[in-house]
């Protein structure tokens, strides 16, 4: 099976027109930063990067370690409230960062009433900037598609992959090669498109490198970028692997890549195109972890982003007159608060506990206890053998009787959701299982960190920015703030259509959400997905 291929046009020129090249000119002429980084952590609150920051001192064994985005110049918070609620998904949220407008939660690139909006990617392309999009999740989620693609619905991920054949960008690397590949493909890959077309193939003809699948990733390691080339590079079927598991994993051939080596390859591609380049860098799975409230997790992929920062840093290094990089999210999940006690003596934390933890709550706990309830059909040889594993994998050794307990009762839910039907099961945010919440929330007591949501919150997030005129976010900003400035700042110009103000800040929830508000809490809806 072949899983890397160069394009028709294996060394492409780029042959831009005139205008644009005077165009790109002008904006370097002008003062304007020839390279600029754009990374957004989905789900990272101030509590995601305190926590990570203090674990980093652990794990260090350096107090005065910091991590990179929290030692950055420039400082500032950020509102996140989306147009029809103050509680944003990803899409609005995205939107937000990407095209300086308010959009309904769900939306992608587009205005509540379906207008398109130009993101800040596409206005650097046409200013003549190469550009980039990296991220953990799949290239078509909620926050690549954002910057690429324009859609009344972020789950309509094979209409976004077109939008991004169509949008050239210059490099796209992350997972969810599904929405690309053709059903029936010689590779034998999975597919969830129902339209016939070859993505891949397409992206070929137009002069991409290919990098599909598991079996790629190697060969993606290997590439060196030659000027004119242009990659596409979905190196899974769904979202790449937690960091956690990346971690721990033993895997040497084709083994998950880390978001640091997807920044670095994007830097090497944009940079062999010897124009000024754009890269939004995304920590996706931040956001998967805390959603069910994994704080191991939700820990591991923010260092994950520090370190893809890092690549960043280091260019900038070499580069400090001409690069401007912004560290922001679109959002904080779960709720997420470091310190939680019954009882007026609770002044500590002991984030020491999460160093036991040696696998994801969302990848792979999930599945221990189905798959237990199949291998071991004696319900005390099942508790028994997934006690264990929870001992072994996630530091659950000598437990109390409240935390057995606890831990009894949602494996016997989970037993008795296997004759229910799925709408009558027990189950928690995102169709999380009982006994995976359990666990998660055993590990964050013991760790002293507390969760109020399974999905997101109306917290500020902090943002941190160096380089090139990076002053110019400092203060209280709202998101919508922040591509507005960095276009300022590029000399490339967003939409011009005025913007209007929430209409969720006088209080009241409209739109797709309404409905879900007036539900009291405490009465829940499951549905499948990921934010």
């Amino acid at each position: 099976m072949t899983f890397y291929r160069r394009g028709k046009k294996a060394v492409r020129t780029m042959v831009l027109s005139a205008g644009l090249v005077l165009m790109a000119t002008a904006a370097v002429a002008a003062g304007a930063p020839k390279y600029v980084f754009y990374f957004i952590g989905d789900g990272m609150g101030p509590a995601q990067r305190q926590s990570a920051q203090y674990f980093y001192k652990m794990e260090t064994k350096n107090p005065d370690a910091r991590l990179l985005m929290n030692s950055l110049d420039t400082s500032a918070l950020v509102t996140t409230h989306s147009d029809n609620t103050l509680v944003t998904d990803s899409a609005a949220g995205g939107t937000a960062l990407a095209t300086g407008f308010k959009t309904t939660n769900g939306l992608v690139g587009k205005l509540p009433d379906g207008t398109n909006v130009k993101t800040i990617a596409e206005a650097a392309r046409d200013a003549g900037y190469a550009v980039g999009l990296a991220t953990t999740t799949r290239i078509t989620h909620a926050t690549p598609a954002s910057f690429s693609a324009h859609n009344m619905s972020r789950g309509n991920e094979n209409e976004i992959a077109v939008d991004q054949l169509n949008a050239n960008f210059d490099y796209l690397a992350g997972g969810g090669f599904r929405h690309f590949v053709a059903k029936g493909n010689a590779d034998g890959l999975k597919s969830k498109r129902k339209d016939g077309r070859d993505l891949v193939a397409e992206f070929q003809t137009k002069g991409y490198t290919t990098f599909i699948g598991d079996k790629a990733r190697d060969a993606f390691r290997a590439y060196e970028p030659k000027k004119g080339e242009k990659v596409l590079a979905p190196l899974s079927y769904s979202a790449l692997g937690m960091e956690i598991d990346r971690r721990f994993s033993t895997q040497k051939e084709n083994a998950m890549p880390a978001l640091s080596e997807l920044t670095a390859k994007g830097i090497e591609t944009l940079t062999a195109q010897e124009k000024p380049f754009f890269l939004m860098v995304e920590g996706g799975r931040i956001d998967y972890a805390a959603h069910c409230n994994d704080a191991a997790g939700t820990i591991y992929d923010t260092l994950a982003l520090d370190a893809a920062l890092a690549e960043a840093y280091a260019f900038y290094k070499k580069h400090p007159e001409e690069t401007l990089i912004v560290v922001a999210a679109d959002h904080e999940t779960g709720g997420m608060a470091m310190g939680i006690s019954l009882d007026s003596k609770g002044y500590f934390l002991k984030l020491d506990e999460l160093f036991k933890v040696k696998a994801s709550v969302e990848d792979v706990l999930t599945y221990v206890y189905p798959q237990m309830i199949t291998d071991y059909p004696e319900v005390a040889s099942r508790q028994k053998a997934y006690l264990a594993y929870v001992a072994d994998n996630f530091g659950l050794t000598d437990l109390n009787a409240r935390e057995l307990k606890k831990l009894k009762a949602a494996m016997a839910v989970e037993d008795r959701n296997q004759t229910l039907k799925a709408e009558q099961q027990t189950t928690y945010g995102y169709a999380y299982t009982p006994t995976m919440i359990a666990v998660a929330h055993l590990v964050s007591e013991r760790a002293r960190i507390s969760w109020t949501s399974y999905v997101h919150t109306s917290s500020v997030i902090a943002l941190s920015a160096v380089g090139y005129q990076a002053e110019q976010f400092d203060g209280f900003r709202d998101n919508t703030d922040i591509p507005r400035i960095m276009a300022g700042i590029m000399g490339v110009k967003l939409s011009s259509f005025d913007a209007v103000p929430s209409k969720a800040l006088l209080g009241k929830t409209v739109g797709p959400n309404e409905k879900y508000s007036k539900i009291p809490y405490g009465h829940t809806e499951n549905v499948a997905g990921k934010n």
